[in-house]
């Protein structure tokens, strides 16, 4: 039961990083926009982002992969 309680908190952790990233892209855009900033700086946090839902997706696939591996 422990392995199952296991993929349950990863499964919370990935949700959570899906949600802080897109929390954090959605202030940073209102912020960059409020204050003016370059098209530059505003695309590097576009790219952090990014990198945040690319590590998100990866997780998932290991989650994924856990659970095939616990079912079968």
């Amino acid at each position: 039961m422990a392995k199952k309680d296991d993929l349950n908190r990863q499964g919370r952790k990935i949700a959570l990083v899906i949600a802080g990233t897109g929390v954090f892209w959605i202030a940073i855009t209102a912020i960059g926009g409020a204050l003016d900033w370059s098209q530059r700086l505003r695309a590097l946090f576009d790219l952090v982002a990014l990198a945040g839902f690319i590590w998100a997706f990866w997780m998932i696939y290991g989650l994924w992969r856990a659970r095939q591996e616990h079912e079968g």
